[in-house]
């Protein structure tokens, strides 16, 4: 809504400051209760794996992404029904950031609530107002030193320079209620591996020598991980104990990781959020940092649930990247989708994806339809395979950092979604990705060794989808792309459905062989019917990709290896995702269940 400035005098006004102070008030309350909903959902998660009920992790998981757009709409309400004559003046968001600022002295989620006042107030503000005075552009509270009572970490002591018993009691230190089959023997298994990590000459003996562990454990699919790091000196040597159920339904230490990049993985953009209890979520990102410092602030909220935070997070450190880079926005390398136009700034390696208003042939649905899709992917458990999404509204860039080109196309195939002023090209709705190398591009100049390693990626890619109850709908290369390191992650969701949701059938014989011959349809063909032997059609004309899918992957072309998968999710059968090697598994064994393909995700 259009802003009115006050006169001069409501400045000085003892009752109108007295209502910007309720107007910050009520989105600090807003805020508050937010968060308590947020944290009874991790809490919920211990509790939730001890029972072995990972359905419930799931729908955990899944049902906290739509709690925060809840709480701006319920404080929205509010202050429209409590504060409608004041909410259109200038004044009043000036008058009301000032004690919201106040609001934030010694609250421990200072920078979540300023990206929640900024949710509610640009919801309410004219995009002409979206800058300093009226809403957080730039963090006003500091986070580095914030603590909880009981702190963010716990520290243990060894005795000597043996850290097997800080191990011991890091492990019980979260009061597990159901027994481990053989901790001792976990706990040495632990030591052993620090020590091959380390390497023999490795002396553990600086007087500060001890261990730190994050307060909470970290819950996702049918592990918790304990994240801590060992203090040596200077030196600084991450971990992540990965804990599991046997068959017996007793923990076992399933594995432990020293390794920066295997620890890194477990918090790539391509997996699932974790369920985390944080009362001070800042340290908990500090934390991590110091054990992963590839990684940013911006991963680390949105790994831990906080999304918006991210999101935040993100945009400034692209506002910064614009600020220091001259190229232009252009369109996207690859070919052009049938849904979305892509663009991207080429020293930015990310893309912006935008629904376009009328779809390809075939494409018989609508934006809701698609953004739905998004969604899914988002509540969903990604198994390292689907790349995630940060979503915004009324994303405003320079015009003249814009190509001509891309500025046309979005005229042509978006133009609900664009306005244009003289400094300005504003989306009005768009998705941003990691840019990845498009698979089919990947594949024209790949020699037949990088096809061969690509392509048993690919098939492993969508087996380890089809247990996690995902089918992509849509197999093309060109809807998969490749990270830095050459992992395979499907990133094109308008045609995904649950695999429950499908129908997988062979594809019945001709009555007669003419009628096959003929290119006609002879059986039929129902809404969510799959033909998987129609796959290899589309995929297979290069000789190498056709030997080398035929050599590792044959069943994916098989109706039988789809439905078994569907049966066994049906079920309620869920498989083993293991983020690590099977190598650093304790219980490295042949169990049938889903494995690690590949190391490094991004």
């Amino acid at each position: 809504m259009p802003i009115k400035t006050l006169p001069e005098h409501c400045t000085a006004d003892p009752e109108f400051i007295s209502t910007t102070h309720e107007i910050a008030e009520t989105m600090m309350r807003g805020f508050n209760k937010h968060y308590r909903i947020f944290r009874s959902f991790s809490a919920r998660a211990k509790e939730a794996f001890e029972a072995q009920d990972w359905q419930y992790i799931q729908r955990l998981v899944a049902d906290r992404i739509q709690i925060y757009d809840q709480r701006v709409a319920e404080t929205i309400i509010e202050l429209r029904e409590n504060f409608a004559e004041v909410i259109p003046n200038e004044e009043t968001w000036r008058f009301a950031k000032t004690a919201y600022i106040a609001l934030l002295v010694d609250h421990h989620q200072p920078e979540l609530a300023e990206t929640f006042f900024n949710s509610v107030s640009t919801k309410l503000l004219d995009k002409a107002y979206y800058r300093n005075q009226f809403i957080f552009v730039k963090p006003a509270a500091a986070t580095e030193y914030i603590d909880s009572d009981r702190g963010t970490f716990k520290s243990f002591y060894p005795q000597s320079s043996q850290l097997h018993c800080c191990f011991s009691q890091a492990i019980d230190f979260f009061d597990w209620q159901v027994p481990f089959a053989h901790k001792e023997s976990d706990v040495n298994k632990i030591n052993d591996a620090l020590l091959n990590h380390l390497g023999n000459n490795y002396l553990l003996n600086e007087l500060n020598l001890h261990v730190q562990v994050l307060q909470s454990p970290f819950f996702r699919n049918k592990c918790a991980y304990i994240m801590g790091q060992i203090i040596n000196g200077h030196a600084r040597h991450p971990f992540a104990i990965a804990i599991m159920h046997n068959a017996e339904g007793q923990l076992i230490v399933d594995a432990v990781l020293f390794d920066p990049q295997h620890i890194s993985v477990l918090f790539s953009f391509a997996r699932a959020y974790f369920l985390v209890s944080m009362d001070v979520p800042s340290g908990y990102v500090n934390f991590l940092l110091q054990l992963m410092p590839m990684r940013n602030k911006a991963d680390m909220y949105a790994m831990l649930g906080l999304h918006k935070q991210s999101k935040n997070i993100f945009w400034r450190d692209f506002l910064q990247h614009l600020h220091y880079s001259e190229d232009q926005f252009i369109l996207a390398p690859g070919i052009k989708g049938l849904v979305m136009t892509v663009f991207t700034l080429p020293s930015f390696p990310f893309v912006f994806k935008v629904i376009k208003d009328k779809f390809g042939p075939n494409k018989n649905f609508d934006q809701a339809y698609v953004r739905d899709k998004y969604l899914l992917v988002k509540k969903h458990d990604r198994v390292g395979r689907m790349a995630d999404t940060l979503e915004y509204s009324n994303v405003a860039i320079p015009r003249h950092r814009c190509s001509e080109e891309m500025i046309e196309e979005l005229r042509q195939l978006a133009p609900s979604q664009l306005e244009e002023t003289d400094e300005f090209i504003i989306v009005k709705h768009c998705y941003v990705e990691r840019r990845l190398k498009p698979l089919n591009l990947y594949l024209l100049d790949a020699t037949d060794t990088e096809k061969e390693r690509v392509i048993i990626d690919y098939g492993n890619a969508l087996k380890e989808l089809a247990s996690a109850n995902i089918f992509p709908g849509d197999m093309l290369f060109k809807n998969f792309g490749l990270t830095r390191f050459g992992r395979v992650i499907f990133y094109d969701y308008d045609e995904i459905e649950y695999m429950t949701d499908c129908q997988f059938r062979e594809i019945p014989p001709a009555p007669y062989p003419e009628l096959e011959m003929s290119g006609e349809v002879w059986y039929p063909v129902n809404k969510n019917d799959v033909f998987p032997e129609e796959f290899g059609t589309f995929l297979l004309g290069d000789p190498v990709v056709r030997k080398t899918f035929m050599q590792h992957h044959r069943d994916l072309l098989t109706a039988e290896f789809w439905q078994s998968k569907k049966e066994r999710i049906m079920l309620g059968q869920m498989d083993d995702f293991y983020p690590y090697p099977e190598e650093v598994r304790f219980t490295n064994n042949d169990d049938g269940k889903t494995k690690y393909h590949g190391q490094l995700e991004d």
